[in-house]
């Protein structure tokens, strides 16, 4: 029964609808670059349970996942190693807090969400597919 339940267990994980996280910031950001995508960046913080939560409830088997991933690259930074990324740019005294960056000029194109909803991941997705967002050449917010 135990065998059974880990394979099951194994097979939803491969099928599962979930982000396809890059683990750093440069390569992310030339593969945006290079696809003409958003960037999305997501600050999180060792230990932190609010961020382990995040991804499991808001970017796991969600129905808007395949389109995230076909208008965004997307990194995972933790701010504990402050040398994988531009801390000067993605600063937050809040844990986790979304970003989301036009690749070609590093510009934000979305104020930087603290408190992360699924409605606010589906809102700002149906902006970046209207190219609303993306298409922009002036920052819609100032960086914080």
């Amino acid at each position: 029964m135990k065998q059974i339940f880990i394979m099951f267990f194994t097979v939803s994980m491969i099928y599962a609808n979930h982000i396809r996280w890059q683990g750093n910031y440069d390569k992310a950001l030339k593969k945006a670059r290079e696809q003409n995508k958003v960037l999305m960046v997501l600050l999180i913080k060792s230990n932190c349970q609010k961020c382990k939560n995040l991804v499991k409830n808001v970017f796991f088997n969600k129905p808007y996942i395949d389109k995230l991933n076909q208008n965004a690259v997307s990194v995972i930074v933790n701010i504990d190693n402050r040398h994988s990324f531009p801390i000067e740019m993605y600063w937050s005294d809040e844990y986790p807090t979304l970003f989301f960056v036009n690749s070609q000029n590093e510009v934000f194109i979305h104020k930087p969400l603290k408190n992360i909803s699924q409605k606010d991941i589906q809102d700002i997705l149906i902006e970046i597919m209207h190219n609303k967002l993306y298409n922009s050449t002036q920052p819609l917010c100032k960086k914080e």
